[in-house]
């Protein structure tokens, strides 16, 4: 079979081993031939294509990014759009198409699907908001970074005696956030998932300081309090309709050390969470989500995609995974708030 490969979105750690699983797996046990399509749906509208042979994926296992580049290009906002990406995969003779991304890659590649294209996704996002699988690579990576993060600021926020706010990624779904500051014993956590009152964290800071000991704040990108909207960088929106956000944790130190009497700083950490090299974890996950992609399209499979559930990995219906995000339950949350403080 002749397979096209594309990495759309924001990238990650871990894409490279997807890519090198399939390569692997396609050639060396299946004969198959496979194409990838640089910068995600743009080098498939404009036929951008680059050979994935044996060779080409040799050392990619522990390499961040993605070899195929990427980007947030969206056909079916496009004139004609949907009917330029049918076009190169009959004019390249593509048999079957296999998108790592996230809702929005993965929600082209479900529309393509009800158009009769062989597809079968792969999911990747650094904030494990795509439903209906357990963990996506990269999440792993992300929390890793951000922990690290924390704990250094712990000691530095000591010696100096002041807050130190952390802003994480997450635009609508706060699980980065979550699970880094758990780890790295923040004493407050701020997700999209709940608005915070602002009485509140200013109440948890000061009891920390009369414990001793400085806190740490950590912040979802894209939460927001109860009085008022999101933060943002800018208005521009992206082909998908995103807002790029940006700018809660320095508008929140500001507020604390105003309100603590204490000199307060924020840390963003942004796209540090993006890069670098992928954890053993997200390694492993990449690959065994590769493995199966491969697997589902000699399978016949379309309109699915690969999914972790539990330990095993599984096929879901791509409309299914990209019907609603999965975001922080209350229950979860309230595992970090007894830490709060």
């Amino acid at each position: 079979m002749r397979i096209g490969i594309l990495t759309g979105g924001g990238d990650c750690p871990g894409l490279n081993a997807v890519i090198r699983a399939i390569v692997r797996k396609g050639i060396g046990e299946h004969g198959d031939e496979l194409v990838g399509f640089r910068d995600g749906w743009r080098g498939v509208l404009e036929g951008d294509t680059v050979r994935l042979d044996l060779a080409a994926v040799r050392g990619l296992l522990p390499r961040g990014g993605t070899v195929l580049g990427t980007s947030r290009t969206n056909p079916y906002a496009l004139d004609g759009g949907p009917e330029r990406v049918l076009a190169t995969l009959e004019r390249l003779g593509i048999d079957a198409l296999i998108p790592i991304g996230g809702e929005d890659t993965l929600g082209v590649a479900t529309r393509l699907a009800e158009a009769g294209v062989r597809v079968v996704g792969v999911p990747k996002t650094i904030d494990n908001d795509l439903d209906a699988t357990d963990y996506t690579f990269g999440f792993d990576t992300a929390v890793g970074v951000a922990t690290e993060a924390i704990d250094r600021l712990h000691t530095t926020g000591d010696s100096h005696h002041r807050t130190l706010v952390v802003e994480v990624m997450g635009r609508h779904a706060g699980w980065i956030a979550l699970h880094a500051g758990m780890a790295g014993g923040a004493n407050v956590v701020l997700i999209p998932e709940k608005p915070f009152d602002m009485d509140a964290v200013v109440a948890h800071c000061l009891h920390r300081f009369e414990s001793g000991f400085s806190p740490i704040v950590v912040v979802s990108e894209g939460a927001t309090p109860t009085d008022g909207g999101m933060v943002l960088s800018d208005g521009e929106k992206d082909a998908f309709g995103h807002v790029r956000l940006g700018g809660i944790g320095a508008a929140l130190a500001a507020v604390l050390e105003e309100r603590t009497n204490r000199e307060a700083r924020a840390v963003v950490l942004g796209h540090i969470q993006r890069g670098g090299t992928p954890s053993p974890f997200d390694r492993v996950l990449a690959t065994r989500f590769g493995l199966g992609a491969i697997d589902a399209v000699h399978d016949g499979e379309s309109g699915i995609m690969v999914a972790l559930r539990g330990t095993d990995i599984v096929r879901v219906r791509l409309s299914e995974a990209t019907a609603q995000l999965k975001l922080v339950p209350p229950e979860r949350y309230a595992e970090a708030e007894v830490f709060f403080g």
